[in-house]
């Protein structure tokens, strides 16, 4: 029962896109302009840096409540220890399902960073801090905040097995796993010079 509990809490915070409200609020369908991707980074290229946050800001949070929520239940129910664990990891992947796969967006959303983000806030803030710094660190040194976010999957799967051991760290390992994939075109486009970096996106904004 807690299983099925955790996948729709889940899911159904997962779903609810920052940029999707930000788009119909500003009348632009983020998703399918500027370098498509409905998540936070194409929306500052979009709309700015503010509605950039905004997004961001969102995405971030609504995976820490699911994560609290989860937990609030779990606790309630004295379902502690590695089963515990275990659902809290369940609920974060398909926080990030939810937002990569919203049923709202046809089932194409974004790539789940902010979301993740929030989901280590939640989860452990050793997990958190480590990972988070780990992101800013190779986001900025290579301007590139793909190459950032590969790096705190790698940080979150070294945390995670480190901390809770080898089930959670399968998850993680999944997670991983849709990650490159879901950004196999910005690898592409890294190697080509073709991505946009980091710096450029707080410059200017694309016009539509």
């Amino acid at each position: 029962m807690y299983f099925l509990i955790s996948i729709l809490i889940g899911y159904a915070f997962g779903y609810i896109h920052g940029s999707q409200l930000v788009g119909k609020y500003k009348k632009i369908d983020i998703k399918n302009s500027g370098v498509k991707n409905a998540g936070a980074s194409n929306t500052t290229i979009l709309l700015g840096w503010k509605y950039g946050i905004l997004v961001a800001l969102i995405d971030i949070f609504k995976g820490t409540l699911a994560i609290l929520i989860m937990l609030y239940i779990l606790n309630e129910n004295s379902i502690t220890g590695d089963t515990q664990i275990l659902l809290v990891y369940v609920t974060a992947m398909t926080v990030i399902l939810g937002h990569n796969f919203p049923i709202t967006m046809k089932f194409n959303g974004g790539k789940g960073t902010a979301s993740l983000v929030g989901i280590l806030l939640a989860i452990d803030w050793k997990i958190a801090l480590i990972g988070i710094a780990i992101l800013f660190i190779f986001t900025f040194a290579t301007d590139y905040l793909v190459i950032g976010v590969l790096m705190m999957y790698i940080s979150f799967l070294v945390t995670t097995y480190y901390f809770f051991g080898e089930e959670p760290t399968m998850i993680v390992v999944l997670l991983s796993v849709l990650s490159v994939v879901k950004h196999l075109e910005n690898y592409k486009r890294i190697i080509t010079k073709e991505e946009r970096k980091l710096s450029s996106m707080f410059q200017k904004r694309v016009k539509e």
